[in-house]
């Protein structure tokens, strides 16, 4: 790669960087001791965050590992089972935190497209009988990030909603890309979040705060998640240095989010007509993710199959990041720091392998 040429970084939108307004916000923010609900910054994105989704509350905390992890304690007790999706965040990329943390245990669905029916979430809620554990929590993701940014259809998570509720069963959303969803689906963000328990969603991924995720729910889960927070190490002082960025990304970056859609599938639509590379499932928000087979190479040989990192490490020699999944997938995400010829520079790169 000739020097000087600006990285393309597709790995994910969690390598945003934090805009000069953001940058601005934080060198300017008023700050008190968070832990003693003294923030004022912090109480301001709070109330924002909780009235845009339509909840009573919110909590702020720095990740959205630990967002999720709050809600799963808050909801449940140890011994209990978190009803998920197979390919669900919670479960590959939390580390068996719902284990470890709060001592539940995972009630896996193998579903279509990470979305599971009303019918499969009824079946895995345990019956009240004394030698089976409780089923504590449904746990839904919208969008999918393993399910390439696919979105769940209101109206499938309204009868997951009440297949839940009809039996005692909370139910969580980890909503990190929420605002992604609400744009695919051509509705207010309130709407997608509806109906929820809690909803979890991320600051700091497309919308491009540097740090922190939003916990959203009733006053009494979000007092009690509060102190879960402090035992899970979250409880943070002058936090308001961080939480000003996330009250940027609130009101300037929600609304532009559609850029990125629209640069996952012109990406899609150029990938799509390469030997060798399939789109399974059509992208509807900023995540891509594709499958790589040997036909992409021509004649030279990888002895070891893995056909993805191959195609990851020819992109880098061309300036270009992406992240294989595993030996055939490779998953490409868009964001507002990326610069404005990506999809021509990433097509020609995948090209230049002829």
């Amino acid at each position: 790669m000739e020097s000087g040429i600006r990285i393309i970084d597709l790995r994910s939108d969690t390598v945003t960087r934090p805009t000069l307004e953001m940058r601005k916000a934080m060198a300017e923010a008023e700050v008190g001791d968070d832990v003693y609900s003294e923030d004022p910054t912090v109480n301001r994105l709070e109330e924002m965050a909780a009235g845009m989704l339509g909840f009573e509350a919110a909590l702020f905390v720095p990740t959205g590992s630990m967002g999720n992890q709050v809600a799963l304690a808050v909801h449940t007790r140890p011994g209990e089972e978190v009803v998920c999706d197979a390919d669900s965040h919670i479960l590959h990329y939390e580390m068996a935190a719902m284990a470890a943390l709060s001592g539940l245990l995972p009630r896996v669905l193998i579903t279509v497209g990470g979305f599971p029916s009303a019918g499969q979430v009824s079946e895995a809620i345990q019956p009240d009988i004394g030698y089976l554990s409780r089923t504590g929590l449904i746990s839904l993701e919208n969008s999918h990030n393993r399910g390439g940014g696919a979105v769940m259809e209101i109206e499938n998570q309204r009868e997951v909603q009440e297949a839940a509720h009809q039996k005692g069963v909370p139910v969580h959303l980890d909503g990190a890309r929420i605002f992604n969803a609400a744009i695919a689906l051509g509705v207010d963000v309130s709407e997608v979040a509806a109906g929820f328990d809690s909803v979890m969603f991320c600051l700091s991924k497309g919308l491009g705060a540097p740090v922190g995720s939003l916990l959203c729910g009733s006053v009494d889960l979000i007092k009690e998640a509060r102190r879960i927070r402090k035992r899970f190490g979250g409880g943070m002082r002058q936090v308001g240095v961080l939480a000003a960025p996330g009250l940027v990304a609130l009101e300037k970056m929600t609304g532009r989010l559609a850029e990125d859609h629209l640069t996952v599938r012109l990406l899609a639509e150029g990938l799509a007509q390469q030997s060798g590379i399939e789109i399974p499932v059509d992208p509807q928000t900023n995540i891509l993710i594709f499958t790589v087979g040997p036909e992409w190479f021509g004649e030279k040989i990888l002895e070891d199959g893995d056909f993805a990192g191959g195609f990851v490490r020819h992109l880098k020699e061309n300036g270009i990041l992406a992240l294989a999944l595993d030996k055939n997938k490779v998953r490409m995400v868009a964001h507002y720091d990326l610069p404005e010829d990506t999809v021509e520079r990433t097509l020609a790169a995948v090209e230049s392998n002829k």
